[in-house]
């Protein structure tokens, strides 16, 4: 009697661990190669973005990357400009998110708070709707900077307080984690990010 109690016992600890093992490869799985959470820390993207949001952010449209490689899935399409994009930090490995602006061959010029791509005023909503300032290496009034093949312009929305492209430079392509898709956190603040 006693050691049938313990097979039952073992058993069903065995099932607990294999569940909970499972649960665990298929999160890291769903993570890696589909969605991820991200927390806000700073003010950057106000107003779409605020310090504390919780976002999730989808890979699956431009393709996830491999763990420890610079491999990438495929995707179903490149990035687009106006997208918010989640992406490594050049210079500390840090997640940081940002507007897309440029791509790769373009000239971009900051001039009276609007954004100039290959002499053309940028129009989308998306962007026309900030006043960028001019400061910075890459943002300064009057000089035009080209993106180098195979990097991003990125800004961000509150750009008075954001550590952007206008300071550091470009973002690799291979750096991209995923577009943010939404706000679902805090309650009041649950909305598809535009």
């Amino acid at each position: 009697m006693g050691n049938k109690r313990k097979e039952i016992k073992k058993s069903a600890l065995r099932e607990w661990v294999e569940a909970a093992i499972i649960g665990f490869i298929l999160a890291m799985f769903i993570r890696t190669f589909f969605i991820q959470a991200f927390k806000i820390p700073t003010g950057s993207m106000k107003e779409t973005l605020v310090p504390g949001d919780r976002i999730l952010v989808e890979k699956v449209t431009y393709g996830p990357l491999v763990p420890f490689t610079k491999f990438r899935i495929p995707g179903f399409r490149k990035p687009e400009r106006g997208e918010v994009i989640v992406f490594i930090f050049p210079e500390s490995k840090k997640d940081y998110v940002k507007r897309l602006i440029a791509f790769g061959g373009e000239e971009v010029l900051i001039k009276k708070g609007r954004i100039y791509i290959n002499g053309m005023v940028i129009t989308d909503p998306r962007i026309a709707n900030t006043y960028y300032y001019n400061d910075g290496i890459y943002g300064a009034e009057d000089r035009p900077v080209t993106v180098p093949e195979g990097y991003y312009f990125v800004l961000g929305d509150n750009s008075s307080s954001s550590y952007d492209s206008r300071f550091w430079g470009f973002v690799p392509k291979e750096n991209v984690i995923g577009r943010a898709l939404l706000i679902y956190w805090p309650p009041n603040r649950v909305r598809l990010i535009k």
